[in-house]
């Protein structure tokens, strides 16, 4: 029965499934819609930025085209007005010419300050006409130039239908042979106002000034308000703050006006308004967001029904798979839990519908094939470890008794100096003497310790100095010449005088070296001979020698080889793998002849390595040992 907590592995799987993909599959649904929503406005932005720059330049053409027009009409005007009273004539036949843009044509006489012909009505349509001056007409000048533009509002105007809430402009021009007489106004409306269907992007069109003040709106009732007073200040900031930003062709712009949302684009114009006078206008594009997003309720209704779909999906997916996993997992479990009474021949379950469950069935089996061998290694590794205390017991008294036995002697000797026990001079003399001999042989104890201790912590680095081996060879045989000749041994040299110097930790080579010729002397009974040698030897000379380390050899690859040589008793086969332990040695009856320690072929094995080399030797028991040090030889 399970604790309090615990739970089963169907609910456990069921429920981490469904909490870990539900969220994924919701935030995917999520992803997939704003992504979608971030496309259709940016096809918005397009189309109205593509809708601005269009009505923009349809309004600057047919600004240009009126000018034109307004120009002929001055020219015709100047010709034709020989005779005022035809005046009132003329204007009408205009007015049947210029087309449906064209509301209104009005001459103005200058000198006597009145409408001598009009097609609507009395009330002037040029602002500020009566200060407009008798003036000369230019001669040689583009006459467009002399073409007055001014954008209206008047009261007239604005109760226009919807449909007739266009840009009303006037345009004035002087007419005259020599000089301006009359003033030839027009007003025209340029932009007729389009409808914002859903899903359409052409968008409502709204004309500014420079200053911000409204040319043309949908609502007549704005038009000539300041659009930073009407609309967010953002599209002011952003359009036409002078002390803002750079104005840019293409920019979208959501602002909140009648309790909805608006995109808006913007697209500058520049319009000559007289001579040598331009005015900069905005036309803005302007669209409710509901325009743009107009086919995204499709895709929600999809993203919708989608979701409902994979989570039902899902949920049905989820409980099956739980159901397969479970069944095999439990059978899996009764098996784990009866291992520890289970026959031999018995196996895992196996055969599952699922290939992980059978390969785990198939692992649980070599895991208990792998822990039996395994308890078996452990009882082995105990016995293992047993002797290993007893070997380290061993090492402990062999320790102890060669410290203490050249520690004895130190004592011994120097209190019978300081007792006064001597009866001579000499006497004194030899007794200090054997405590300096055992306290040197102590003191090489105690670092060839301390040497194999740094040396397996990895603290021992190599100074590596150019050496000459001959000189390093004789060397150590003077350091072993004393102890040779109490035995009366024949000590020989043999080193090839082509080798120059070669690069080489000088200090740990003697060591090695002097280990080495040591122990050819200990071992060497009197009258026998010791010979060391070096010389530049290949690899392939060293595959038939015994090597401790067993290290691969290139049998290309050159070796200093420094080879020491004994006539000594040799050493028997089955004694070989004790040569190269601390404190072991091949007969501990000639241990305690020789006292030796056991630490030198331990140290100089050690050292080889060290120096990326080997050690090897042969030797026939009575006939005597050679061992070699293989140092890799770099030209």
């Amino acid at each position: 029965m399970p604790k309090l907590g615990q739970y089963s592995f169907r609910r456990i799987l069921l429920s981490k499934i469904l909490l870990l993909s539900i969220p994924v599959l919701l935030l995917g649904e999520y992803v997939t819609y704003r992504k979608a929503r971030e496309g259709f406005l940016q096809t918005a932005q397009q189309n109205l930025t593509e809708s601005a720059e269009r009505k923009g330049e349809n309004i600057r053409d047919r600004i240009e085209d009126l000018r034109s027009t307004v120009t002929t009409a001055s020219a015709a005007f100047s010709v034709q007005l020989a005779q005022p009273q035809v005046a009132s004539s003329l204007v009408q036949q205009m007015q049947s010419w210029l087309g449906q843009d064209v509301q209104c044509i009005q001459l103005v006489d200058l000198q006597t300050q009145r409408l001598v012909g009009s097609t609507c009505g009395n009330q002037a349509i040029h602002p500020n006409w009566q200060d407009r001056p008798l003036s000369p007409t230019p001669t040689g000048q583009d006459l467009r130039s002399q073409v007055q533009l001014t954008p209206t509002n008047s009261a007239r105007l604005a109760t226009q239908t919807p449909r007739q809430r266009q840009l009303n402009l006037v345009l004035s021009a002087p007419v005259g042979n020599n000089q301006a007489r009359y003033l030839l106004s027009v007003q025209a409306s340029l932009h007729r106002q389009s409808s914002s269907q859903p899903g359409s992007l052409t968008g409502y069109t709204i004309v500014a000034d420079q200053t911000g003040r409204i040319l043309a709106h949908p609502n007549a009732a704005l038009i000539g308000q300041n659009i930073r007073q009407t609309l967010m200040p953002l599209i002011w900031q952003g359009v036409f703050d002078p002390n803002a930003q750079p104005h840019q062709n293409q920019s979208l712009t959501w602002f909140q006006a009648e309790g909805k949302d608006w995109l808006v684009s913007s697209s500058p114009i520049t319009i000559p308004i007289g001579a040598n006078q331009t005015q900069q206008w905005t036309v803005l594009a302007v669209a409710p967001a509901d325009n743009a997003l107009y086919g995204l309720e499709g895709i929600q209704q999809v993203l919708m029904i989608l979701t409902i779909g994979l989570v039902a999906a899902l949920l049905f997916a989820t409980y099956y798979m739980a159901r397969e996993l479970a069944r095999p997992i439990e059978q899996l479990s009764r098996y784990a839990l009866q291992i520890h009474s289970r026959s031999d021949p018995e196996r895992s379950p196996q055969n599952f519908r699922i290939q992980e469950l059978n390969h785990l069935a198939a692992a649980l089996d070599s895991m208990v094939t792998r822990l039996e061998e395994r308890a078996e290694e452990l009882e082995a590794a105990w016995q293992e470890a047993q002797i290993a205390s007893e070997l380290k017991s061993d090492f402990l008294a062999t320790t102890s008794h060669e410290l203490r036995t050249p520690l004895n002697a130190i004592i011994g000797c120097v209190r019978l100096v300081r007792d006064n026990c001597c009866d001579t001079r000499e006497e004194e003399l030899e007794f200090l003497q054997q405590a300096d001999d055992a306290a040197i042989h102590l003191l090489k104890i105690i670092n060839d310790l301390l040497d194999i201790a740094k040396i397996e912590a990895g603290k021992v680095e190599l100074n590596l100095q150019p050496v000459h081996i001959q000189d390093l060879c004789h060397q150590c045989l003077r350091m072993i010449q004393p102890g040779a000749e109490k035995k009366r041994l024949t000590l020989a040299l043999d080193v090839d005088e082509q080798m120059g110097e070669i690069p080489l930790d000088e200090r740990r080579v003697r060591q090695m070296v002097i280990n080495l010729l040591s122990n050819a002397v200990k071992f060497t009974p009197e009258g026998g001979h010791v010979e060391l040698s070096g010389q530049i030897r290949y690899g392939q000379q060293l595959v038939q020698d015994n090597r401790p380390d067993h290290s691969p050899i290139n049998p290309t690859t050159a070796y200093l080889c420094l080879e020491v040589k004994d006539s000594g008793i040799g050493i028997p086969k089955e004694r070989w793998n004790l040569l190269f332990r601390p404190f072991s040695q091949v007969d501990s009856s000639l241990t305690r002849k020789h006292e030796g320690t056991g630490l030198g072929l331990a140290l100089t094995k050690r050292l080889v390595e060290l120096h990326g080399g080997t050690l090897s030797f042969q030797s026939t028991p009575g006939a005597g040992s050679i061992f070699r040090i293989w140092l890799p030889y770099d030209r």
